[in-house]
């Protein structure tokens, strides 16, 4: 069963989500940094807690993402693994794939799909 998408606009940052039977797809658009991250973690927290903890985020309209940004991201793949669960990346591209090629930091993550051209 897949429930309602909701949107929800912080600073320049939307987020869109749409949950189903413990998995939950989220399309980011626009800016993740120290302004717009607090909002990301809120949702992925509260998706984890209501149990659906295979996520697939898609970063395909991610303009721009910093170390806050890529903290929250982090921080939740640890989370959805501890209870089971996966958080994989999609359409990454520009800034976020340079920072997760540069810091190593994309072998954290379960799987993490470049953006086509």
């Amino acid at each position: 069963m897949v429930t309602a998408v909701y949107v929800q606009e912080v600073a320049d940052l939307n987020v869109e989500v749409e949950r189903a039977d413990g998995t939950a797809s989220v399309r980011l658009r626009g800016d993740l940094d120290k302004l717009t991250a607090p909002r990301l973690k809120q949702v992925m927290g509260e998706l984890i807690a209501a149990g659906h903890v295979s996520i697939v985020i898609d970063t395909a309209a991610l303009a721009f993402c910093d170390s806050s940004g890529l903290w929250v991201l982090v921080e939740h793949q640890r989370k959805a693994g501890e209870r089971g669960g996966s958080l994989e990346l999609t359409g990454v591209q520009g800034v976020l794939r340079r920072v997760l090629d540069v810091t190593g930091l994309k072998a954290a993550f379960d799987s993490v799909l470049t953006a086509q051209p």
